[in-house]
C-alpha cells in the first residue's frame, strides 16, 4: 500500500513509545525506510548511533534517507546522533537488543509479541525504553548485546533468519501497536442492518421455485438438496441490502434481461 491510506491532516503520534536506536547504520535509504516503519506504528525517536556515512552531513546520505522515509521526515529531522551504543542508552532503565544469532549469554530471549505488553506497562509507568538495531551485515556486537537487559528476536525461518534491518523495525512496531490498542485506519462501512427472516425466507421461496421449474432438483432429493441450498446462504450472514441484491440477482437470470426501453 505504498503511499494510500496516509491521513497528513493528523499530526504525528507524541505518545510515548519505546526509543529505535540503529547502531552504524550503513545505507540511508534504510535509514529512511526504518523512518517510515516507526511511523506506520506510532514510534517517534529515532537515536543513531555512528552512521558510517556521517549525519546529516553530506547531502546525498540525507537525501536518499527522506525519499525513502516516503514523508515520515519528522522522525529524521529530530534524530539524535550518538557515538556509541552505551551514549545512546545512557538515560534509559530498560534495554532490548536485537539479534538473529545464539550468542551464548545468560539473557532471557524474547520474541516481539511476548514482550511487547510488558514493556507497554513499563512505558505507561514512567520508564524510558529502547530497543538496539545492529549494522546491515553484522548486527551488533557481544558488548553491545551485554548491555541489553534482554535479547529480542524473530520467530523466523531458522535457516534463512536474517531479516532487513526496516523489517526489524517494522515487525518490532506492529506487534508494540497491537500491545498498546492500536486500531486500523478504517473499519467496515456497511449501514445496512442484518437481513430480516422475512426477506430471506421470501429469497429462499423465490429461488426454489425457479430451481423447481427448470428441473434442478432430481426425483426425491429435493428437501436435502433445500436444505443444504438454505445452509450456505446462511453462512452470508447478509445485510437487508445484500439479500435483496441477491434476490434481485435471482430474478434476473431466470426471466433474463430486460426488454430495452425505447
Amino acid at each position: 500500500m505504498p503511499g494510500s491510506g496516509t491521513d497528513r491532516t493528523r499530526p504525528p503520534s507524541e505518545a510515548a513509545a519505546p526509543v529505535i536506536i540503529l547502531v552504524e547504520p550503513q545505507l540511508a535509504e534504510n535509514i529512511g525506510m526504518c523512518a517510515r516503519a516507526m511511523a506506520n506504528f506510532g514510534l517517534s525517536e529515532m537515536r543513531l548511533v555512528a552512521p558510517r556515512d556521517g549525519w546529516p552531513t553530506g547531502g546525498g546520505l540525507k537525501k536518499g534517507a527522506t525519499s525513502a522515509a516516503s514523508g515520515a521526515t519528522h522522525i529524521l529531522d529530530n534524530a539524535r546522533l550518538f557515538p556509541d551504543a552505551a551514549a545512546a542508552i545512557a538515560d534509559l532503565n530498560y534495554v532490548l537488543a536485537t539479534t538473529a544469532r545464539e550468542r551464548g549469554q545468560m539473557k532471557r530471549v524474547v520474541t516481539p509479541a511476548e514482550v511487547m505488553p510488558p514493556l507497554a506497562e513499563r512505558v505507561s509507568g514512567g520508564e524510558r525504553v529502547g530497543i538496539l538495531f545492529g549494522r546491515e551485515r553484522i548486527g551488533l556486537t557481544n558488548e553491545e548485546i551485554s548491555f541489553a537487559d534482554a535479547i529480542l528476536t524473530f520467530p523466523v525461518n531458522p535457516t534463512f533468519a536474517s531479516l532487513n534491518l526496516a523489517q526489524a523495525v517494522l515487525l518490532t512496531g506492529y506487534e508494540w501497536f497491537k500491545a498498546t490498542g492500536g486500531e486500523p485506519p478504517f473499519r467496515e462501512n456497511n449501514s445496512s442492518p442484518p437481513a430480516s427472516r422475512a426477506t430471506v425466507l421470501s429469497m429462499f421461496d423465490y429461488l426454489e421455485a425457479e430451481l423447481d421449474r427448470c428441473g434442478f432438483f432430481p426425483a426425491g432429493k429435493k428437501p436435502v438438496m433445500t436444505a443444504n441450498l438454505r445452509d450456505i446462504l446462511h453462512r452470508l450472514e447478509m445485510t437487508e441490502q445484500e439479500a435483496r441484491t441477491l434476490r434481485g440477482v435471482f430474478k434476473s437470470l431466470a426471466e433474463g434481461p430486460r426488454v430495452r426501453r425505447e
